[in-house]
């Protein structure tokens, strides 16, 4: 066995979960940055993501990988609720969002495991569909787990650009 468990984030694991971020957000870009402000503590980005999880559980649902009771990943179900139809009054689909395993735990399938989790969970929320915005690295991966390009699924960027001197 390998001590390995998937579950829903505890509330009092927030924190861990948030360091987490912290750590990917170092690995890929550097320093972090919130809202165009440079988060210069730990702490202070930990604090408002414990914050930010707390006032968005009930649309995000993180699920973490826990292997001999230390947290090495996450991944978020972020759930939207669709406008009713005559035939199904109640719709949501979700966005996989921040799948993250650690670096020495990595390409060695608990990424995946963490994806089935997640999805599972999206299934038993009777969700249509979930979609997820990958890194070039990770689409083998989402690939490997039923996520495939759709060529009615189209986006729009609408978020700010900031200027850099």
């Amino acid at each position: 066995m390998d001590n390995i468990t998937i579950r829903p984030a505890h509330p009092h694991e927030l924190g861990v979960v948030a360091e987490l971020r912290w750590h990917w957000i170092l690995e890929d870009h550097g320093l972090p940055v919130t809202e165009g402000l440079p988060v210069t503590e730990r702490e202070e980005f930990v604090r408002h993501f414990v914050t930010w999880a707390r006032e968005n559980a009930s649309s995000h649902r993180c699920t973490v990988l826990v292997r001999g009771g230390v947290i090495i990943g996450m991944a978020w179900l972020a759930v939207l609720q669709r406008v009713p139809t005559p035939h199904a009054p109640q719709r949501a689909s979700g966005d996989l969002q921040c799948v993250y395993v650690i670096p020495g735990e990595r390409d060695s399938g608990l990424g995946g495991r963490l994806i089935d989790a997640v999805l599972a969970d999206a299934r038993e929320l009777g969700l249509e569909r979930v979609t997820v915005h990958s890194t070039p690295r990770a689409i083998p991966a989402y690939s490997r787990h039923g996520f495939a390009p759709s060529p009615r699924l189209l986006h729009a960027p609408v978020a700010r650009t900031t200027s850099h001197p």
